[in-house]
């Protein structure tokens, strides 16, 4: 149950406190004979760039920090990898492409949009190949959708492992997709009665391919060729990827070149031996594609610790899930005993990532800081115990259960557990 009645420092306190000139606590609001506010400095004197010194703008130099980040002795070889959104350091709820996470089986290729085809074959009436000149003069869509890989979090099964957000949450993003319904395509090739499944395959040297049902083809995913405004980048599967709303990453097939429909799926190593979760007894359990609902406190956590000291204190994060939208975010700060209403922020879109806040006047002392996201079919994020309770500790995948960091009096923050 929410208990919404700690609803943390008020607005006029804050700014009361700030307009009689004092600091509000350690390295809080600064008194006005500040040199810095003050006094002229070098950037009231000189002159800035030109506009056309980055022709393509770039990030500031003070935020060369913000970057995306892998594990080292994750994998065997970077060509098949995963890299993590910074999260942690990021606002609002867009990922910057140059921010996003990548998963490679077998590299970033370089494909060219006069090279590129997409073929549409199998139990259609007509097999048919598309340039992509052909897909930018259909209808097209602009959505915004969140791709979570499956593995997110899946080291946290037995214990926490990795101390950062952006190590243990980062292999998300969420942007805005322009693309062309898949629906629209197999309307153009005509698809048989029997067809149930389409095959979805890449271009790249890892002949990435997912069986994935008709139903949800026909229902909402895209093939994509914009994101956020621009064209895909080269690891995003530029020129065209498929989107499927909601559902695990892996099948979010880059470098798009086949659609095959078919009467039953294909079985393929990324549906079988792999993206398949293990149970207590060792049986697999298929067709798990669904993102089920998660959050995520990304602020304060180990690699955004609080540094201001006592006073008030912003804790954000961001919540998502694949069935559609955030209906509620509870914040805990003594881990569980009570949990508080946070406050969502921005839009709601369905399978999208949500951005929540709850505001609280920190005295120093330690805090157990944990998040749960109810989406709007009533379901509730549950606890890693109750996940493991049903599933295990076998899985690799679709971890989707509660985070804890440790909150410490001099600020700093741990990945911890509680039981």
């Amino acid at each position: 149950m929410s208990d919404d009645s700690d609803k943390g420092p008020s607005r006029r306190g804050f700014l009361g406190a700030m307009a009689a000139g004092g600091a509000l606590a350690a390295g809080g609001a600064r008194a006005a004979s500040d040199p810095l506010i003050t006094e002229v400095q070098p950037w009231n004197q000189l002159l800035g760039e030109g506009v056309d010194e980055t022709p393509y703008g770039l990030p500031i130099r003070f935020e060369s920090d913000v970057v995306r980040r892998d594990v080292p002795w994750l994998t065997a070889d970077p060509i098949s990898s995963v890299n993590f959104t910074p999260i942690h350091a990021l606002e609002g709820t867009i990922t910057p492409q140059g921010c996003a996470f990548e998963r490679h089986h077998a590299g970033a290729i370089e494909l060219a949009k006069p090279d590129y085809r997409l073929m549409i074959n199998g139990l259609v009436d007509r097999q048919m190949v598309f340039t992509y000149a052909d897909l930018e003069r259909f209808p097209r869509e602009t959505h915004v959708y969140f791709m979570e890989c499956a593995a997110n979090s899946g080291m946290e099964w037995a214990g926490a492992q990795l101390n950062g957000c952006q190590f243990t949450q980062g292999m998300i993003h969420n942007m805005e997709y322009v693309g062309v319904p898949v629906r629209l395509l197999l309307e153009e090739a005509g698809v048989k009665p029997e067809g149930k499944w389409v095959l979805a395959e890449g271009a790249d040297a890892a002949g990435m391919t997912r069986s994935i049902p008709l139903e949800k083809m026909l229902d909402d995913c895209l093939v994509a060729f914009k994101a956020n405004g621009e064209a895909l980048r080269k690891e995003h599967g530029y020129p065209a990827r498929l989107v499927v709303p909601g559902w695990e990453g892996n099948m979010w097939v880059k470098w798009l070149r086949r659609l095959e429909v078919g009467d039953e799926p294909w079985e393929q190593r990324e549906e079988t031996s792999k993206y398949t979760d293990v149970m207590a007894d060792g049986s697999a359990r298929k067709w798990t594609w669904v993102m089920d609902a998660k959050s995520v406190i990304t602020s304060p956590s180990p690699q955004a610790p609080i540094t201001h000291g006592k006073g008030p204190l912003v804790i954000t994060g961001l919540a998502w899930s694949g069935r559609g939208t955030i209906r509620r975010v509870d914040v805990t700060t003594d881990g569980g005993i009570t949990w508080h209403e946070a406050r969502l922020s921005g839009p709601s879109f369905s399978k999208a990532l949500h951005r929540f806040h709850f505001d609280v006047d920190w005295d120093g002392s330690e805090m157990i800081l944990q998040s749960r996201a109810i989406d709007d079919t009533g379901y509730v994020q549950p606890t890693k115990d109750q996940l493991r309770a049903f599933r295990g500790e076998n899985s690799i995948y679709h971890n989707n259960g509660i985070q804890t960091w440790l909150v410490m009096p001099d600020g700093r923050v741990e990945n911890v557990e509680i039981s």
